[in-house]
């Protein structure tokens, strides 16, 4: 019997527009009231993914960061930390700066950038129509370098982003060469879609995520489960991306999206509908009974 449920958020639980159907509603419900713990583990900071949590109506724990952290809902704290030291967060964005490529830095307080571009124009769209008490904080810096050199900060992930695949690949070929980091090797360009007005927009670039040397989802997730002794072949992981590979491929039951970029490399157990067919439903329905 499935005792952990583990959820991907972009791509997976949230639809193109970054809601949450009311269908997986009802299934992730379903799944709490059999005494399933349900965890969110994602790229985004904790305190967004809390509200989102509590908003399902999951108490226990979150993962954010792509695994840079497992935060205690109930207790209000981290009971894991995986973060990227600043020396390093100094390196990835000195290479930024010569190359002329976009970056933004995940912290547990939100989004720094210097501009909104790419996956922080989604946010801010996002925020747009979200209640406030729901929105991604987004801080706008004139100097991204020296506000890093002067604030402490528990950096979570480095996003970099560009539109141009010939920049993209010479810049994370020198990201390699930096220890004790971790780049995630994304091969699609991605692709989302921003609300404007009345209008919707195609948002495409290409982007990796790096985080802190030997840090994902799974290397959380197994902290998590060893502390609540929860065996791997009880844990049920549902995701859509990369970032997603290895928890998926570890837990007990893998299961993609059909929307994924996993489906096609043949990854996880099972595959699901698309994110916009309520496929996180489809899956918690077809194996939780």
């Amino acid at each position: 019997m499935y005792k952990l449920i583990t959820i991907d958020l972009d791509g997976t639980l949230f639809n193109s527009y970054g809601e949450v159907s009311e269908g997986n509603r009802e299934a992730i419900k379903y799944a709490l009231d059999k005494g399933i713990k349900v965890v969110l583990a994602s790229g985004r900071d904790p305190k967004i993914i809390e509200k989102i949590s509590l908003d399902l109506g999951i108490n226990d724990f979150l993962i954010s960061g792509n695994g840079a952290s497992v935060y205690s809902i109930k207790d209000k704290k981290n009971i894991y930390e995986s973060y990227i030291k600043k020396e390093y967060a100094l390196k990835i964005i000195e290479l930024c700066k010569k190359n002329s490529i976009f970056l933004n830095i995940y912290t547990t307080r939100g989004i720094i950038a210097e501009s909104i571009n790419y996956n922080v124009k989604v946010f801010n769209s996002e925020n747009n129509y979200r209640p406030k008490n729901k929105q991604t904080n987004i801080e706008i810096v004139k100097n991204i370098k020296e506000y890093i050199e002067n604030t402490d900060l528990e950096i979570l992930k480095i996003i970099i982003c560009d539109e141009n695949k010939i920049i993209f690949d010479n810049v994370m070929q020198k990201f390699k060469q930096i220890n004790e980091i971790e780049v995630l090797e994304v091969e699609h360009m991605s692709k989302k879609i921003i609300k404007i007005g009345t209008e919707e927009k195609l948002i495409e670039y290409y982007y990796t995520e790096i985080t802190n040397e030997n840090t994902n989802k799974w290397s959380a997730l197994e902290f998590l489960i060893n502390k609540l002794k929860i065996k791997k072949e009880d844990v049920i992981c549902i995701g859509d991306n990369l970032n997603d590979e290895k928890m998926v491929n570890n837990a007990g039951l893998g299961i993609v999206m059909k929307n994924s970029a996993l489906s096609s490399k043949k990854i996880g157990d099972f595959v699901t509908d698309t994110n916009n067919e309520d496929g996180v439903k489809k899956a918690i329905y077809r194996f939780i009974n």
